[in-house]
């Protein structure tokens, strides 16, 4: 089934955009992860890092929390802004090319 598949233009370019959009999930997906177990791990063993005072009533936790959260807006904006650009006119591209090749 696969062999007959990869003959076929429209099949390679479908698998190569089903690469590319695990690609670009999976390298946000583990940026994210390490972001945020980097700050739990830090939490964890050097929680005094965290406590250090920026101010009288401010540490230093929670601007780093406030960047882990901000870092996942970021990372989300990032694939929004991919998906709706790169992707979505590759996926039209396709679905087209598929519509006026099966007519």
């Amino acid at each position: 089934m696969y062999a007959a598949n990869a003959a076929q233009p429209d099949a390679r370019r479908f698998a190569a955009l089903v690469r590319r959009r695990w690609t670009v999930s999976l390298a946000l997906t583990v940026a994210m992860l390490a972001i945020y177990y980097g700050f739990i791990v830090m939490l964890a063993f050097r929680a005094d890092w965290l406590a250090l005072r920026l101010g009288e009533r401010l540490t230093l936790g929670l601007p780093v929390g406030l960047g882990v959260i901000f870092a996942s807006w970021l990372l989300t904006g990032i694939y929004v802004r991919w998906a709706n650009g790169s992707h979505d006119a590759a996926v039209l591209h396709l679905k087209n090319a598929m519509q006026e090749g099966g007519e």
